[in-house]
């Protein structure tokens, strides 16, 4: 039976010496993989020396203006002939030579179009932040179809191109992800082949490290371009209750604080889980604010002068 090929396909900015060791656990992986392609924004970040003596790392590079979180990234896929494509995020850091095995299990049951991994906290995480981070990543998978979307609501579509898994003829069938895309090219996906009866794999076994301690203000813009993405595709979170699921965070964050006599996280935590609220709705009506206001309410202006949406 003929080995199933795997591309990794990362994106990266200005990517740091970190960045060696996620290319050091993708070489060492024990299912090994066949090219690791790097699409990198602005050749003049880009090191030549992150690659040394990774011979199956190719470097493509675009500008800035280039850039799109769908488009970069289907990019990738047409440089690659392989039958499974690993999406990674030039901060993640596979947390064991198992991960790309361990993803490509979960493509053993046929309705499995798309896997995306556990996400682990640093050590530097914060302790609100880890609390999320294990709220939104539990111990347990699961394959999630369009049956289960009335109890898990906009859960149901969610998916992480920090580091996950599609297959390439569907992927390819499908047209790739929807361009352009400022946020969330990974959920919409997942959205739209779950409503042609496939499904999307969470495997806990597959684990990276990965997080971010961001201020108030940068989980605004997040949340703000959190908020355009799903404007942009009504058709498919028009329907879905996007609120109802950080109400379950809330809570659940907020048990565990009182749990570990952290209550006195609690006032900043409520602050920012209303500064991502604010950020969120904002960004949901971006059509009637002035263009000059959203380009200062996002993290990614340049997405504004680049489409005109």
């Amino acid at each position: 039976m003929k080995r199933a090929s795997v591309d990794v396909i990362i994106p990266t900015y200005k990517p740091d010496a970190s960045f060696r060791e996620l290319l050091r656990m993708l070489t060492g992986q024990v299912y090994p993989v066949d090219h690791i392609l790097i699409i990198n924004t602005e050749e003049k970040y880009w090191d030549d020396t992150l690659t040394d003596g990774v011979a199956r790392a190719e470097v493509f590079h675009i500008s800035k203006s280039e850039f799109d979180h769908a488009a970069t990234r289907n990019m990738g896929v047409g440089f690659s002939d392989a039958d499974y494509l690993l999406f990674m995020t030039q901060d993640a850091l596979p947390a064991d030579r198992a991960l790309v095995g361990t993803l490509l299990e979960a493509f053993r049951d046929p309705a499995v179009k798309t896997a995306y991994a556990r996400q682990l906290p640093l050590k530097n995480c914060t302790v609100t932040e880890g609390c999320v981070r294990s709220y939104n990543y539990p111990a347990h998978s699961c394959v999630r179809t369009l049956k289960d979307l009335p109890v898990n609501g906009i859960k149901n579509y969610f998916c992480s191109n920090v580091c996950a898994m599609y297959e390439r003829d569907t992927f390819v069938k499908m047209g790739g992800f929807l361009a352009p895309a400022i946020f969330n090219e990974d959920m919409v996906y997942a959205a739209r082949i779950q409503h042609l009866g496939f499904g999307v794999a969470y495997e806990a076994r597959a684990r990276v490290y990965h997080s971010h301690n961001y201020t108030n203000l940068q989980q605004f813009h997040r949340n703000f371009d959190n908020g355009v993405s799903q404007a942009m595709h009504p058709e498919i979170f028009r329907t879905v209750n996007s609120t109802g699921e950080g109400k379950r965070m809330v809570r659940h964050v907020s048990r565990y604080l009182r749990e570990i006599g952290r209550v006195y996280l609690l006032p900043g935590f409520y602050w920012q889980c209303f500064v991502k609220l604010a950020g969120f709705r904002l960004g949901r009506s971006y059509r009637k604010l002035p263009a000059g206001i959203v380009r200062k309410l996002t993290m990614s202006p340049d997405f504004f002068k680049v489409n005109r949406l």
